[in-house]
């Protein structure tokens, strides 16, 4: 089951993370977009409210929260009912996926990784925003993850450990 409930309690609060951190937020949005090579057949797992999505010029993507999806229309993205899980995208059709603090609030990340594999180009690219637990933030998100409203449900991962759940999944 996604986990959706304090994004559709609090979407309000999300983007403010952002405003409050923005210098935290254009260094994340500057280091994506030297990663991204098209804007077109581009798609964001989780695309939450769009707060990457709409500075990266990415227009579509998947979202189970009913209400930062409401945020991410306002800000004319077209985000459909969706989770990493089971992808509404054709084998092969996607240039570029991203995924922006998104893995650690899916259910199945094997399940995850091989979709987001399925719907992209042989030549593809998948971009992976996350926070990694063995880093200084990630080591203080652990510590206070119970404090949070929103990652308190979220299970962090290890470089190592993305790495080898990519290649498991055919990265």
């Amino acid at each position: 089951m996604p986990k959706t409930e304090n994004f559709n309690h609090h979407s309000d609060k999300y983007d403010n993370w952002f405003d409050v951190n923005k210098y935290v937020f254009q260094s994340e949005s500057n280091a994506l977009r030297k990663a991204f090579s098209v804007t077109e057949n581009v798609i964001e797992v989780g695309i939450g409210s769009g707060i990457f999505a709409v500075p990266l010029g990415i227009k579509d993507g998947v979202e189970p929260s009913e209400a930062m999806r409401k945020q991410a229309e306002k800000k004319g993205l077209k985000p459909i009912d969706g989770v990493a899980e089971n992808l509404p995208y054709a084998d092969s059709s996607k240039n570029e996926v991203l995924m922006v603090t998104t893995i650690c609030f899916v259910d199945d990340i094997h399940k995850s990784f091989r979709e987001v594999h399925r719907v992209l180009k042989d030549d593809g690219l998948f971009i992976i925003g996350f926070v990694d637990k063995n880093s200084p933030i990630g080591k203080s998100y652990l510590v206070n993850k119970d404090k949070s409203i929103f990652y308190k449900d979220a299970i962090f991962f290890g470089t190592e450990e993305l790495l080898k759940l990519l290649n498991n999944a055919g990265f």
